[in-house]
């Protein structure tokens, strides 16, 4: 029954400057077994062992050992077979380093592969066949075939033990490197007749508990007598070889001679003594004794070889040889990056001299082959650090900016120094993540829109934008408008599209144009905005109807307007005045005549609103007119409002005054009107005055010759004022309106004075009985 015995040493904590963690586990421990418990060892608690990321990485391709964050111990991922890592060790040590983030910090280790004795000694062959000569004198040694034993120390292959025989006794030499091998030592002389050949049964036994032994085969072949023996010309062979020598090149022929004739002087040639991979890598010729390369040197593995040869003649006889083979490195491995740690994310206001990355860079070959430099291609930010062990830093040099360079993809190159000089590259990406350093921007500064009056609530009229450099949260952009104190908004925005919707109707006659401040604000923390000015426009509707201001149109005055019945064509009547409170073509005027009593006697200025004649007026014309002016707007569709005139044809106008209205529409817009005013108001007081006091002395003297005249007589004026002014018979009132010009104006009524029939006219004066009644018959005057 195998047993397989267990050691734990106690874990070994040196804490030396470099703070190396010393740790020693027997081999063949099953898979996950407890090494030590890390965490404790460095004092570091379980919570910063997580938080700071630590892991174990082993130096080489293969990873043995496993670091558990939650518990801090470390364990083998494998079964560890020291034989297998270490053939050719004595002592088997692995090296591990302990990595830790946040701050960086690498700490060393190793652990030492305890041998346990899981291993049998080996003879390279089964059976040894020995041709020895009958002549052979007693106490004639005889070498033997050592057993390999791959365990070591105590472990190892430490006694050899022959079944008992009359012939042969055994015993253990040393060679020069220190190895026991068995040979066999004659007790007595052979006698081929007496017995032609002898088996026996050689035993090699290890010192493990329990110990393990092999076997072999030794069978001895008595012969005739051979008295010499073969001879090497030398005892070592020293041969150099490139580790990049092709295979069946020749590396070296060993010669012995024998003396002795026919087949007893015939050498053949073996290894003997020799591990299994030299005897993998060499072949030789056992006629020759050339020795041939059959596999590929590797100086990484093995820097040299040592071979044993032995030469035996026919007889049985034999000697052996040394043969050294050292391996000469050639540049042949290139450097070999390996990250260790790198962070895929740094913010772009990381300061300069940030550790992005660690890695280490490894070149198995030796001298200056495997003596390595490292760069970074192209010009970017970063540089490298050497630390120790051929670990280097990638830093940060200078101040990064996401918005121009959002990522960085970062070639390594590592190069020996060999000749040529061999590269390899390593390309890491670092993504530069952002932080919120730029403040939206509008894409104007000033957003024009406009809006019809009258419009719907919540309208939409447009919208701003602005963008954001910046990515992610940082460049969400909200909108919202600036808040001005003491005034309420016409319109509101949408947080998130920047669209502008109107609150409210709007009225064009009220307000043309406004203007609001609207800011945008990113998401960033703290957050930073931008301002705009949207300047909304009102747009007019034909919304309002044209107002009419002169005549007003709930007037109650009956008479109206006074035409002398021999007014001409062209007389001004009077003039319509109207004003449409829109603007533009939508308050362009336009005035028509709707209806008339006679529609062919008055006529109304399309465009000045003047009501003329359109032709003399007749005796057959009707005493009593009625127009309806229309005036009516430009807009789309067209408004309108109309007016009512009533006209009254009267007889008696002077002549002057029908010169004056005849001319006027001819006449100078430059004169002086003030002027004009002034002296009618003189001559009317003054006739007024003459007049009163005409009366009275009448009425004096012709008391009962009065009567009651029905017809109107107006007087006869046959000469105008030295002014140009109306007649002293004639009271009026100037009214002007809004663009009128001097010449309109329009009478009142003139004054009637009521004379006695048969009273005798004054010089210069003609006078008509008229009586009062008859005056107040023509109406009030309009006012």
């Amino acid at each position: 029954k195998r047993q397989v015995i267990l050691f734990i040493l106690c874990v070994c904590v040196c804490q030396t400057g470099s703070e190396t963690l010393r740790y020693s586990l027997a081999e063949e421990m099953e898979r996950d077994a407890f090494v030590a418990d890390v965490a404790k060892d460095l004092g570091v608690s379980l919570s910063q062992l997580a938080a700071r990321k630590a892991r174990v990485v082993s130096e080489g391709n293969e990873q043995y050992f496993r670091l558990n964050q939650n518990t801090g111990v470390l364990t083998v991922k494998e079964t560890l077979d020291r034989e297998e890592i270490c053939p050719q060790s004595d002592v088997c040590t692995l090296f591990f380093k302990v990595f830790f983030e946040n701050p960086l910090q690498l700490i060393r280790g190793e652990v030492e592969v305890l041998d346990v004795n899981d291993n049998s000694p080996v003879f390279p062959e089964k059976e040894m066949v020995l041709e020895i000569s009958e002549t052979l004198s007693s106490g004639s040694r005889l070498p033997l075939e050592s057993a390999r034993d791959k365990d070591v120390g105590s472990n190892s292959l430490q006694n050899y033990s022959l079944e008992t025989n009359s012939y042969f006794s055994l015993n253990l030499g040393t060679g020069k490197d220190g190895g026991k091998y068995p040979e066999l030592i004659l007790q007595r002389q052979l006698d081929r007749e007496d017995q032609p050949e002898i088996n026996l049964l050689l035993t090699a036994t290890d010192g493990g508990s329990p110990p393990r032994t092999g076997t072999a085969q030794v069978r001895i072949v008595v012969v005739d007598v051979n008295d010499n023996i073969p001879v090497f010309g030398r005892e070592i062979y020293e041969v150099r070889l490139a580790e990049n020598s092709p295979p069946e090149q020749l590396v070296v022929r060993v010669v012995a001679e024998d003396l002795d004739e026919g087949a007893y002087g015939k050498v053949r040639y073996a290894f003997t003594q020799t591990s299994e991979r030299s005897r993998q890598l060499f072949q030789m010729n056992t006629d020759t004794g050339e020795i041939w390369l059959s596999g590929s040197l590797d100086f990484e593995e093995a820097k040299k070889h040592e071979m044993v040869v032995r030469g035996m003649d026919g007889g049985g006889l034999y000697a052996q040889c040394k043969v050294h083979v050292e391996v000469l490195d050639v540049n042949d491995n290139i450097p070999e990056i390996a990250l260790t740690s790198i962070s895929g994310s740094i913010s772009e206001d990381a300061p300069p001299r940030t550790v992005v990355a660690l890695f280490r860079v490894r070149d198995r070959d030796s001298g200056d082959n495997g003596r390595t430099e490292c760069a970074i291609d192209g010009e970017l930010p970063f540089s490298l650090t050497p630390t120790f062990d051929n670990y280097y830093e990638l830093r940060t040099e200078a101040a990064l900016d996401r918005e121009r360079t959002p990522e960085y993809n970062i070639t390594i190159t590592a190069m020996d120094w060999g000749t040529p000089r061999l590269t390899s590259q390593e390309r890491i990406s670092v993504q530069i993540s952002d932080v919120n350093d730029n403040p939206p921007e509008f894409t104007k500064t000033i957003y024009t829109m406009s809006v019809k009056e009258n419009n719907n609530h919540m309208l939409r009229i447009g919208s701003v934008n602005a963008t954001d450099a910046d990515a992610g949260e940082n460049a969400r952009v909200s909108y919202a408008l600036v808040p001005e104190q003491g005034k309420k908004p016409n319109v509101s925005i949408n947080s998130e599209n920047g669209e502008i919707y109107i609150l409210r109707p709007l009225d064009y006659e009220e307000v043309r144009a406004f203007q609001v401040a609207v800011s945008a604000t990113d998401g960033g923390s703290p957050p930073l905005s931008a301002q705009a000015v949207v300047r909304v426009e009102v747009r007019d509707e034909n919304d309002n109807a044209p107002v009419v201001l002169h005549p007003l149109p709930n007037s109650s005055a009956k008479a109206g307007e006074l035409v002398p019945r021999r007014a001409l064509a062209g007389y001004l009547v009077t003039k319509v005045v109207a004003v449409d409170a829109d603007s533009g073509q939508n308050a362009w005027l336009f005035y028509e005549l709707a209806k008339a009593t006679e529609p062919g006697l008055f006529r109304v200025g399309l465009h000045s609103g003047e009501v003329r004649t359109a032709r003399a007026v007749s005796e057959r014309d009707a005493a009593k007119q009625r127009l309806v002016v229309l005036v009516r707007d430009s807009g789309q569709p067209p408004r309108s409002s109309s007016v009512t005139l009533s006209l009254t044809l009267v007889e008696g106008f002077s002549e002057a005054h029908l010169r004056v209205s005849e001319e006027a529409p001819t006449g100078d817009v430059e004169t002086p009107l003030t002027f004009y005013l002034i002296v009618c108001l003189s001559s009317v007081s003054a006739l007024f005055l003459i007049t009163l006091i005409a009366m009275v002395v009448v009425k004096v003297r012709r008391v009962r010759r009065m009567e009651v005249e029905t017809g109107l007589a107006f007087p006869k004026i046959t000469e105008e004022s030295n002014s140009n002014s109306l007649p002293h018979s004639y009271l009026y009132d100037v009214c002007f309106a809004a663009g009128t010009v001097n010449s309109e104006f329009r009478f009142l009524r003139p004054l009637f004075p009521c004379f006695p029939s048969g009273l005798p006219a004054g010089p210069g004066d003609q006078r008509s009985s008229v009586c009062s009644q008859d005056v107040a018959n023509l109406g009030e005057p309009g006012d």
